[in-house]
């Protein structure tokens, strides 16, 4: 049996945060699967011919027509691209609880600690 992917782990950890009711886990995983999702993002202006931005209409601006016409192509990311991203969240959120301690904020220091362990466990499989 495969072993499930990055973003599968990361949802499966959300879930289970959401039912702990975990706050600053919930938004760590959170944060990374948009991270994720705005990787993928094309840029309408990059879409071409017939893509979202390309056309428009004469009720709305940017609107366009037609079965699937406002679905735009993701960018195909590898699971090398999408550990990068989690590791760069990870950092991140590490940086910023370095910064709180420095300023005496320990509580929230932990909690950002907390998010971080999520994402690296994620990673980790």
């Amino acid at each position: 049996m495969c072993a499930p992917d990055i973003r599968s782990r990361l949802r499966r950890a959300l879930t289970e945060a959401l039912k702990a009711r975990d706050t600053g886990t919930v938004s760590a995983l959170r944060s990374a699967l948009s991270a994720i999702a705005n990787a993928e993002a094309v840029d309408p202006a990059q879409a071409g011919p017939g893509r979202p931005g390309a056309s428009g209409s004469v009720h709305f601006a940017g609107a366009v027509a037609g079965l699937g016409a406002g679905e735009a192509e993701r960018r195909p990311l590898t699971e090398a691209d999408v550990a990068a991203i989690v590791q760069a969240e990870a950092a991140e959120r590490e940086a910023a609880a370095s910064q709180y301690e420095r300023s005496g904020h320990a509580e929230r220091a932990a909690g950002l600690r907390l998010g971080t362990r999520a994402l690296l466990d994620a990673l980790d499989g």
